[in-house]
């Protein structure tokens, strides 16, 4: 019995030795084969900046809206609705019944138009009758600054389109030059109103689709003209775009206070706009106009909020590595550690390259690093 009992004791003893082994092994074995850890890819890579924007129409060059200056007298008696588009040669308004016609050029009217006149505004009528079809080139040149008697004859085939007397004349009031045609947005006058000769009628923008952004000072020289984006629209669905115009001076935001708002400036020596008594400091920011590339898929939105992703760099065949799997070195620079056969690990320095803030990607170069490994990352 006691030798029974030696040779059961023996066993349960070997029995423990086996099971502490085991969970040894299994230790050793997890601290090997790291939890976090991700795939070296081979594959294009974009940096992007993102940024909030504004999908709006685009306006003046420096972001104010188009004025409409009325020069007829009498009263209002038909005005635009807000949103309504009018195009070269229609009827912006009314007075007194009778039409105002917008047509194009960036001299605005003002003087009456008629044969023996010459100058820039008469160039541009003469341009605005053979784009309308009232005269061929072979008629009436449209880059000639002289109202001749081919001025005339068009003149009056555009009043009788209108549904005025046929004068030949195009008398102060009677139309309005705008360099586009224009989309409404704020009406100021009213029907019934007494006009005033030289007030603004209405404000209008471009029918130009645009999105505005306030792009971080700091961030210019990574923005270009050209650059793709992609615009997140409010229903969650993108459309593309490019980057068509940069800005080039730095602006403060507005800063609003009792009886009015005023616009803060830099501070000198620094990146941040002093905002006066209030005593916060924000960031400078330049203006980035994007155009879509595809207007129609922008919707009919205006001043509507948007996401909006710059590509701003791109490079092709790139090997890729989360950031997180990024360890500084103690003598500088970088290294990943790679997983290696029977889970032994190993360090690799590489080179950085481009960063994907989205995606939280980076290029990398190294030696022996390759598409295909497994490199460990830290744990989030």
């Amino acid at each position: 019995m006691l030798a029974t009992t030696a040779v059961v004791v023996a066993l349960a003893a070997a029995g423990g030795v086996l099971v502490t082994s085991g969970a040894r092994q299994q230790a050793l074995s997890a601290q090997r084969s790291p939890l976090n850890s991700a795939n070296v890819e081979k594959r294009t890579l974009s940096a992007m900046v993102s940024e909030a924007g504004i999908l709006t129409y685009q306006a003046q060059s420096d972001g104010s809206p188009y004025s409409v200056i009325n020069q007829a007298r009498g009263s209002y008696t038909d005005l635009p609705a807000r949103g309504q588009v009018i195009s070269q040669g229609r009827v912006l308004y009314r007075v007194n019944d009778s039409p105002v016609v917008l047509l194009r050029g960036s001299t605005p009217a003002y003087r009456t138009l008629s044969a023996g006149a010459t100058g820039p505004d008469v160039a541009e009528l003469n341009a605005d009758l053979v784009a309308l079809g009232y005269a061929t080139r072979a008629q009436l040149s449209p880059t000639s600054a002289s109202f001749g008697s081919a001025t005339t004859t068009a003149v009056e085939k555009l009043q009788a389109a209108l549904g005025v007397t046929q004068t030949g004349t195009v008398a102060l009031g009677q139309a309005v030059f705008e360099p586009i045609a224009v989309r409404v947005t704020t009406v100021l006058a009213q029907p019934g109103g007494r006009t005033q000769p030289g007030e603004t009628v209405m404000q209008a923008t471009s029918t130009t689709r645009q999105v505005q952004l306030a792009l971080d000072a700091s961030q210019q020289t990574e923005v270009a003209v050209g650059d793709k984006v992609s615009i997140t629209l409010p229903n969650n669905q993108t459309a593309p775009g490019v980057v068509s115009s940069v800005g080039t001076v730095a602006t403060c935001p507005s800063s609003s206070g009792s009886g009015g708002s005023g616009s803060s400036s830099a501070a000198p020596g620094t990146d941040t706009c002093s905002s006066g008594s209030s005593g916060s400091d924000a960031t400078p920011t330049i203006t980035v106009g994007v155009t879509p590339s595809d207007p129609a898929a922008t919707g009919r939105w205006d001043q509507a909020p948007v996401q909006v992703g710059i590509t701003t760099a791109r490079v092709p065949d790139a090997l890729v590595v989360p950031v997180t799997a990024l360890l500084a070195q103690s003598g500088g620079g970088y290294a990943v550690e790679v997983v290696g056969a029977a889970a032994r690990n190993h360090l690799v320095p590489v080179s950085l390259g481009l960063f994907d803030d989205a995606d939280g990607l980076v290029q990398v170069t190294g030696s022996g690093l390759a598409a295909g490994q497994t490199v460990v990352v830290a744990s989030t």
